[in-house]
Order: C-alpha cells, then structure tokens, then sequence
C-alpha cells in the first residue's frame, strides 16, 4: 500500500475505526448519516494523499469483496431487527409493494434516460439503470435512529426488500437469454429453490449455534453464510434471501408454527443466541461499513462531478428517483410522508453490482463520475431532509392510520 511502513499502516487503520465511532456518534445530534460523513472523509483522504504525493492504492476486488461482506452484516442484522406477525402482515405488504413498484418505474425512467442521451443499447442501459434504482439499506438502516418506531419499521422492510429484489433482477438481466420462456422458468425456479433452501439452511445454522461446545460460534456461522452467499451467486440463485430468513427466524422464534422445535431450541436458548449474533453483527457491520466508505470516497474522483454531462444526466437519474419515490407515497399510501420521501440514497449494493456488470454489457460512453454524482446527490437529499424532520404529535397519529389503514395497496 504505497510508501506506508507497518507501524503507520496500523496507526491509520486504528485511527479511521476511532474516527468513524466519533462519526456514528455525532450523526445522533446533526442528523448527517455517518456512512455520509465517512464518504466525505475517504475523499478528503484522497485529496491529502494527491497533496502530499502519498501513493496508495487498492485492488478493485478487495473493496468488492468488502461491499459483498458488508452487504451480508447488513442484511442478517436487518432480520435481526424484524418482528413479524399477523399484526405486521400489512406493514410488510406496503413495504414490499413500495420497493417492488419504485424499484420497477424508477428502472425504466433512468433507462429511458441512459439510452435517451447516451444512444445505447435498451438492454445494456437496463443492466446499469438496476443498480441506480436499489434503496440502499447500507446508508439507510443507520440513519433511522431519529424516525418514529413505525416509520423506521416501514423503511427497515422497504430497503431490504429493495436490495434482494434488486439482486434478483440484475441477476437475471446479466445472464445471456431473457424475457424467454425458458428464462423466467429458470428464475422462478430458483426462487423457489431460494426458499427452501433458506429454510433448511437457517435450521442447520441454527442447530450448530446451540449445539456447539466452543465459545467460538459467530465467526463460524459467519463464514459459512460467506460460503451459502458465494455458492448461491455461482448458481444465479438469490442467495441474500437466505440470510434474511435466517435473521428473521433466529428473532421470531417464539412464532415458529412446528411446536416440536421448541424441545430441541427453547425460547431462552435461542434468544442468547439471538443477542449474541446481534451485538457482534453490528460490530461487524460497524467495521465493514468503515473501510468500505472510506475505501470507496477515496477513490472517487472529484474532477468527473464538474463534467456537464455528468451534472446534467445524473441531474435527471436523482430527480427522476425523487418524483417516483413522491408520487407513489402520496397517490398510493395516502399518508404522511416525510421523511420517507427523501430515502433515496444509493450505496453498497449500487458500487457492488457496478462491479460485477459484464464487460459485454458495459455501456462505452458511461461516465464513472455520473454513478459518484448520484451517490453523493441522493444522500445529501436524505441528510437534508433528516435535517428537517421532527417527531411531534402528527407522527403518532401518521403510525396508527399507516399500519391500520385498509385502503393502502
């Protein structure tokens, strides 16, 4: 890495863990996303560096391969913060159906616009549009400390939903025959497979968590959640489902509807592991989170965001997202919907699928400073908005019509 001896290589990494938990807890009173604040900070990193002729440099696939970690923390440790339920089945709904439909129009405006002013092919804009249209839960799950139980609950759903459906569609978009019988035969079959998968898989997971003697278990069932993410990617399936079930169910196990399990995995067990997975998943995800911002701030290049075409598409892309986002939850939900209009960053999931387009299906004319652009737009838009929001009495009023109401899709 550069001219950097071992000791001052050490002494930046400490320093960057220290400076993030500063960052996590300032977020708390100026409302900036911390994630943002580390973004900021790898591109002022990036402009010492070019100061003082320090050359540093980082493999494309270490920093992939960070997104894909951080990815998974962030995923098991949203189903760890779900609760499900009959009470719940209408939350889900809206959350479901909020990500699927925005996720879906806001594709086909950005590749109307990418194939509009940079005149490629339809096919090869939807590929770099899928990424530009996925919710990142990576920037907006820890930002929710501020927003009201019931609104916080909405977007949790909404931005895990968003990534696995989003994940699923580039998959299927970055294979070589689509909008074919065969085809969608072939990715609803692997949903299916997905699905019985992640629940024979959870069971096995869970089995070894109480079964095992050695105190070393998180890091074991980590790896193995590596190895059911990486296999399932070979084999085109949704592998993220997997995790999230796993998460759901290790936090909902009082529900479970075979009575039988609870003989072989008590209440009380269960719920020290659900504990243990939970505080050192969000270590986990804490460090990931780190050196996955900062990594990708620094290696953004500030001159590409001055480009007029970057401003100008990547102007339409960020406008486009926040008046699809507007109208359906104020024509659809017909509720109060601030803040929830103003999440629409785009992060992790976005840089790692960028990363893994093909290079058959790459858009020659793309310029790398448009993705910068509308990642560093879309969340100064949720920072100002959170800026702006406040709990009062409307939004105890707002929870109860958006979880009772019956008129919502």
């Amino acid at each position: 890495m550069g001219n950097l001896n071992t000791e001052e290589l050490l002494i930046a990494v400490c320093s960057l863990v220290v400076v993030s938990y500063i960052f996590s807890i300032l977020s708390r009173y100026i409302r900036i996303p911390s994630v943002l604040l580390l973004l900021f900070a790898g591109i002022g990193l990036r402009y010492l560096a070019d100061r003082f002729a320090v050359d540093i440099a980082f493999p494309a696939k270490f920093v992939e391969a960070l997104g894909v970690v951080g990815l998974i923390m962030i995923v098991l440790e949203a189903g760890l913060d779900l609760k499900l339920g009959r009470n719940k089945l209408k939350l889900i709904r809206d959350s479901f159906f909020s990500a699927l439909v925005i996720f879906i129009i806001s594709a086909a405006l950005i590749t109307g616009i990418l194939h509009y002013w940079l005149a490629e092919p339809i096919k090869k804009c939807i590929v770099y549009a899928i990424p530009l249209s996925i919710m990142s839960s990576s920037i907006v799950i820890p930002s929710l400390h501020p927003v009201s139980a019931a609104k916080k609950e909405f977007l949790i759903y909404e931005a895990s939903i968003s990534d696995i459906v989003g994940i699923m569609v580039f998959n299927y978009f970055i294979t070589g025959e689509i909008l074919t019988g065969r085809s969608l035969g072939v990715f609803w079959g692997n949903l299916f497979i997905s699905i019985v998968l992640s629940l024979l898989f959870s069971f096995i997971l869970l089995l070894i968590l109480a079964k095992t003697k050695l105190n070393i278990k998180f890091f074991l069932i980590f790896s193995l959640l590596v190895l059911i993410y990486a296999g399932g990617k070979i084999f085109h399936l949704p592998s993220l489902i997997i995790i999230l079930v796993f998460g759901l169910m290790i936090n909902n196990w009082e529900k479970m509807p075979v009575k039988k399990l609870a003989l072989y995995f008590p209440v009380e067990k269960v719920e020290l592991i659900r504990h243990l997975l939970h505080s050192i998943t969000a270590e986990s995800s804490f460090l990931v989170r780190t050196f996955f911002f900062i990594l990708f701030g620094f290696s953004i290049r500030l001159d590409f965001i001055g480009e007029n075409e970057v401003m100008l598409v990547g102007g339409m892309v960020v406008l486009a997202l926040l008046l699809v986002r507007y109208l359906y939850l104020r024509f659809f939900l017909h509720t109060n919907i601030f803040p929830e209009v103003v999440f629409i960053p785009r992060g992790l999931i976005t840089i790692v699928l960028f990363y893994k387009i093909p290079e058959s299906l790459m858009l020659t004319s793309f310029n790398e400073g448009i993705l910068f652009f509308i990642i560093l737009a879309t969340s100064i838009i949720m920072t100002i908005g959170m800026l702006f929001y406040r709990k009062g009495n409307a939004d105890v009023v707002e929870e109860t019509q958006f979880s009772d109401r019956s008129d919502v899709l």
